[in-house]
């Protein structure tokens, strides 16, 4: 089998392509694609601890850990003790990180339509509902 018809191959090359894009979009407002994720989680919900976020992101807790550390580095979250559990520790957007949902946002609206610009409406719905289904079978 060519290279060029493995599924593996398809999908990483495909999202490489994505993560540059994005990158270099996120760049001016110096976070990474990553560091996005985290941020919707939180525009999403008011605190998560750490391993809830590495659920939803789909990344090991290790991980997630470096770049928590990284952000509140930045001032774009703080973690605080669970007042209902002191053993716990939640994630917090700050203002800051707050502040960047809007123009984030509306890139990630952006990038996701020069993404699918050269697909018709009915392709990319078709697309979009294949990526999910191999993401949550897998």
């Amino acid at each position: 089998m060519d290279i060029r018809e493995c599924i593996n191959y398809l999908l990483t090359t495909a999202q490489h392509q994505v993560f540059q894009l994005l990158s270099s979009k996120l760049a001016p407002y110096g976070i990474t694609p990553g560091q996005y994720g985290v941020l919707n989680c939180l525009w999403r919900k008011e605190a998560v601890n750490p391993k809830e976020m590495a659920q939803i992101l789909g990344l090991e807790t290790s991980t997630i850990s470096g770049v928590l550390d990284r952000m509140q580095k930045k001032g774009l979250i703080d973690r605080v003790v669970d007042p209902n559990d002191r053993r716990c520790v939640q994630v917090v957007i700050t203002p800051m990180g707050a502040a960047l949902e809007e123009p984030v946002l509306q890139i990630i609206q952006e990038l996701n339509e020069e993404v699918l610009r050269d697909f018709s409406r009915e392709e990319a719905t078709t697309l979009t509902r294949c990526l999910k289904q191999i993401a949550e079978k897998i």
